[in-house]
């Protein structure tokens, strides 16, 4: 995959189906396509915002907005954070709860295989086993999971980076000492992250903790190629995969050792919806968090059994990764993408913001933003709301000594015009 360095780019206007109004979107919404108002075909186009440098942005994904109840008021360019449930897989999961709260002892009783049912079909879309992986609720438990799975001795280290999440990190440093690789997020391509995460491996190194892809830097890290030289000098691979499936053609292609990955955020799901996949000699050792009846059966159907508990969130969550194929998921990716471009481009017009090194393909662009703007997370917290409260922008914003970052994220329900107006307002906080 090559890496490449944003800079001050325009991209090319597309020409699309215009977006509907509001009202016309909200009933169209279980429909795929969105076709346009009368209004909107007759109305004379509206002025363009000034915008002098960066050419208008992809053409609005169509029928993309009108899958989701996203409030239009508010731009949402924070995908990568919590993800956006589509109208019809919302629908799929309240039958479910509808068919659970009618009868509760036919729907608990099936339930187990049911979960088999459901995760044998996401299976397919990840190119997995399906015994192989198992139904989780999100990354940090898929990271208790497979470290509670992996044998360690006094003197054993765990190597992670500092651009890992909290919650992961934290679960590491719970059971072993570890060593915290400094990934400068200006290195300029896959080969210098490689290189770096190498050199912090010392002969205590047991386990290397790795991104996938980066949850505030947006960067590709745990590639096959880093994965294999760590596998080549023993050391067992656990990837957080948050931000992989739906996004990655091929979220398992590494072939670590026990990976992780959310489907609520870029595969559509529900809620609280997530994958753990364990390499086969390391099935036998994984145990549930929490004892259940299950148990017997071992890994995977110990893992997802939890008594009585919400389970149609999971039992709904290949109707996102059908839905992202019936849009065609090649080209949703490929929007997306030009989406998170084009906001990264309107935001690198801003003096003092600086474009970060890129993964091509990922829907996602960071930036830094000016020294002591969000150098804590207390600033960065500050930034971000007030960008939600006076301008109706929800966007990551991440702390990093000397000078915090921002991330933008392109979804098929965003439109150009909301990077604008992230990139008309920002100035006023980071000037």
């Amino acid at each position: 995959m090559r890496w490449a360095t944003l800079g001050r780019l325009a991209l090319p206007d597309r020409a699309g189906t215009p977006h509907a109004s509001e009202d016309h979107r909200t009933a169209s919404r279980r429909s795929i396509v969105t076709q346009p108002s009368s209004e909107s075909q007759s109305a004379p186009p509206a002025a363009p915002p000034a915008a002098p440098s960066v050419a208008r942005g992809p053409s609005v994904f169509p029928g993309g907005p009108g899958l989701f109840r996203l409030d239009p008021g508010t731009a949402h360019l924070n995908h990568g954070s919590f993800g956006a449930v589509p109208v019809p897989v919302q629908e799929v999961q309240a039958r479910l709860l509808d068919e659970a709260h009618a009868d509760p002892d036919a729907f608990f009783t099936a339930a187990a295989e049911r979960i088999a049912a459901a995760r044998g079909r996401i299976a397919v879309h990840l190119g997995a086993e399906p015994d192989g992986i198992a139904f989780i609720s999100n990354a940090t438990e898929g990271a208790n999971l497979a470290l509670d799975a992996i044998p360690l001795a006094d003197g054993d280290e765990i190597l992670v980076t500092d651009h890992g999440y909290g919650t992961v990190v934290a679960a590491a440093a719970r059971r072993a000492p570890v060593t915290t690789v400094s990934l400068d997020p200006r290195l300029p391509d896959e080969d210098a992250v490689r290189e770096a995460v190498l050199a912090g491996v010392t002969a205590r190194t047991k386990v290397a903790v790795l991104d996938h892809i980066s949850s505030p830097t947006a960067r590709l890290i745990a590639t096959p190629a880093l994965l294999a030289d760590l596998a080549a000098r023993g050391i067992t691979t656990v990837v957080d995969g948050a931000h992989a499936p739906g996004m990655l053609a091929d979220p398992l292609a590494g072939g670590a050792d026990f990976w992780f990955g959310n489907l609520h955020k870029w595969g559509y799901a529900p809620l609280g919806s997530a994958i753990l996949a364990v390499g086969p000699r390391h099935r036998g050792r994984v145990r549930a968090l929490v004892p259940s009846w299950e148990d017997a059966h071992g890994f995977p159907r110990s893992v997802e059994y939890r008594a009585t508990a919400d389970y149609t969130g999971w039992l709904a969550a290949p109707e996102g990764l059908d839905l992202l194929e019936r849009l065609d998921a090649a080209k949703v990716r490929a929007h997306n993408t030009a989406l998170a471009a084009h906001g990264a481009a309107l935001l690198a017009e801003i003096p003092g913001l600086t474009p970060l090194p890129y993964t091509e393909g990922l829907a996602m662009r960071a930036l830094r933003l000016p020294p002591g703007c969000a150098d804590t997370r207390e600033g960065a917290r500050a930034l971000r709301e007030e960008l939600a409260a006076r301008s109706r922008v929800r966007v990551l914003i991440w702390p990093w000594p000397g000078g915090g970052g921002i991330r933008v994220c392109g979804q098929i329900y965003n439109r150009p015009e909301e990077y604008e107006r992230l990139a008309a307002a920002l100035p006023a906080y980071v000037g």
